[in-house]
């Protein structure tokens, strides 16, 4: 019975390695180190099957003289149950002429058929300067490793979406240990948002016809600001390689060195298209992409003094974020109240994708039926490269109770015009015609209740004082209390300007760095005109400021200089205002 286990495990054993064997064909093949040298190089030349063989019989390389070889390397691994081999005989050559040469086939027996490789072609010219086979590991690196910034569209319209992907290109026969930025685009004249990588994953591609592995390192999505030829600066790493010598390992492996290399992606430039004026509409507020666009409310009927929400929403893909919405127009007799703004947008390769709206909340005062007129919305499509206009349809609100309107008409939100007090026949009932007086009684003041009041309240007093002296001195031990009290004086002061410049762009970034930056020369007695962003960091460490307070100021003062170039709502002014009140009550708790 034993006997019979063993011959069906070695049985099952020859058909799984029959089984696998037959999952992997034969393959035979010649790969060459290089396919064009000079006189001077040399040439390696592998033999590669991942089956074992006999009688290998190598070509009589015809215009190369054998320097070394066959040398033979096997590597032999079970995964899973599946047998992985390979078998290699090796070459070096040296070439005994110029001109174009053919390296013949080799052939091999394996399982009693023959197998051949295929012919390879090899030019040599002349003598170079710098035989490869002598190149230093950076030689190799420049040749070997590429950081490519690959550009969605090299001629859009202003404010249309182009990505920026950057793909680190590495040869096979280098490896890759680490890499840190060292320099980041900054992205002038453009909006941009940052897509985050999450994972390095390696794939395969190609680069300038040849075979290499990639990673993609960073994705950004960039809307032109302005027209005219933009230049994207470019990215630096640096990296650290392995780089293959001419030196090989007991089992003929490469033996590898470590280098460090600095890689740029290069300067790129985009030629920017202004928008057309032919045919532009009067309300284009600078929408490009390809939307939707609609008006309405929560309800159609209500009473006076309830409240209903009236929606004005753009929804599709494009600059979402970079344009103003409609303004609605109501009529006089509802009560409207600062929309509020809501954004659901994402930002993907092809761009901004999703939705924006203003959230208006309306009240009536009088009973009646009020029409909200249709609305246009205008944006340029560069699909089509033609102005668009969408118009809402027509709204009828109906308030059914409540006093009665003299007079109305539709005025537009944004007009600021007042409407006048409408008499409701009902204003001053609160008046009485037939008031209810009495005589008021008068009491001795000898002898009173306040009299004896009068002589006690010092001895009252007295508990009071001590209570009070004790608060006093609570507060004065309350250091970090009074440090906090100050901090928001402070941040108070600065950003007074600011604040008073709230909704208009330009004043106020200009007001808010104003303000950090006269924060940093009165707090650090310094001259900030002379400092770059780096330096501030650096400063600002050096005092020991934490990271995430350095990172807020940071942010401030870029948002400052980006609002030169982008439009920003009120929302994000308000945003910025409220952060940068906190980063100074913060820096001035820590300096």
């Amino acid at each position: 019975m034993a006997v019979h286990r063993v011959l069906l495990l070695l049985f099952l054993f020859g058909s799984a390695v029959g089984y696998s064997q037959e999952e992997n064909p034969v393959e035979f093949e010649a790969s060459l180190s290089k396919e064009k040298l000079g006189l001077n190089e040399r040439l390696r030349i592998d033999f590669t099957m991942n089956r074992d063989g006999d009688n290998f019989t190598p070509p009589d390389f015809e215009g190369f003289r054998v320097l070394m070889g066959p040398s033979q390397a096997i590597s032999s691994s079970w995964i899973n149950g599946v047998r992985n081999y390979s078998k290699t005989y090796s070459y070096t050559l040296a070439p005994t002429q110029r001109g174009e040469f053919t390296i013949k086939q080799a052939t091999i027996v394996i399982e009693g058929k023959t197998y051949k490789t295929t012919p390879k072609k090899v030019e040599v010219t002349a003598a170079v300067d710098k035989p490869s086979d002598q190149m230093t590991a950076d030689d190799i690196a420049d040749q070997n490793l590429h950081l490519v910034a690959e550009v969605s569209k090299t001629s859009p319209y202003m404010n249309e979406a182009v990505s920026v992907v950057y793909k680190l290109y590495v040869s096979p026969t280098i490896n890759v240990s680490n890499f840190r930025p060292l320099d980041n685009p900054t992205y002038n004249n453009f909006w941009s948002q940052d897509i985050p990588v999450t994972s390095y994953s390696v794939k395969n591609g190609t680069y300038q016809g040849k075979s290499y592995r990639y990673v993609i390192l960073k994705r950004v999505v960039l809307y032109p600001q302005k027209s005219g030829a933009l230049e994207i600066e470019p990215l630096s790493l640096e990296i650290t390689l392995d780089v293959p010598t001419n030196r090989r390992d007991f089992f003929g492996q490469p033996i590898y060195t470590q280098t460090n290399k600095t890689v740029s992606a290069g300067k790129r430039t985009i030629d920017v298209k202004p928008l057309p004026l032919a045919g532009q509409p009067s309300d284009f507020s600078g929408a490009v992409g390809s939307f939707r666009f609609k008006v309405s409310t929560s309800k159609r009927t209500l009473k006076a003094t309830e409240s209903l929400q009236a929606i004005v929403e753009v929804e599709g893909n494009g600059n979402l974020k970079l344009f103003q919405l409609p303004t609605l127009e109501m009529p006089g007799s509802l009560e409207v109240y600062e929309p509020e703004y809501n954004e659901n947008v994402r930002t993907t390769l092809s761009g901004m994708q999703g939705k924006v709206s203003n959230n208006y909340t309306v009240v009536p005062s009088f009973k009646g039926d009020y029409p909200i007129p249709p609305i246009r919305f205008s944006y340029f499509d560069p699909e089509d490269e033609t102005y668009k206009t969408l118009t809402s349809d027509e709204i009828n609100i109906e308030v059914t109770s409540g006093p009665l309107e003299s007079s109305g008409g539709n005025i537009p939100l944004a007009s600021g015009s007042k409407r006048p007090v409408q008499s409701t026949g009902s204003q001053f009932h609160f008046i009485k015609l037939a008031p209810d007086l009495r005589p008021s009684l008068e009491t001795p003041f000898f002898g009173s209740l306040n009299y004896y009041l009068f002589f006690l309240s010092p001895l009252l007093l007295i508990p009071l004082a001590i209570v009070f002296g004790r608060k006093r001195e609570a507060i004065a031990s309350d250091v970090a209390g009074r440090k906090i009290k100050r901090a928001n004086k402070l941040a108070k002061k600065y950003l007074f300007k600011a604040k008073r410049a709230m909704g208009e762009k330009d004043e106020f970034y200009i007001a808010m760095e104003k303000a950090l930056h006269n924060y940093l020369k009165a707090k650090l007695k310094i001259e900030t005109s002379e400092f770059s962003k780096e330096k501030i960091t650096d400063l600002l460490t050096k005092k020991n400021v934490d990271e995430e307070t350095i990172a807020g100021f940071m942010a401030l003062l870029k948002n400052c200089e980006m609002a030169r170039y982008s439009p920003f709502s009120q929302v994000q002014m308000q945003q910025d205002y409220d952060k940068a009140s906190e980063v100074i009550s913060s820096l001035d708790k820590q300096l």
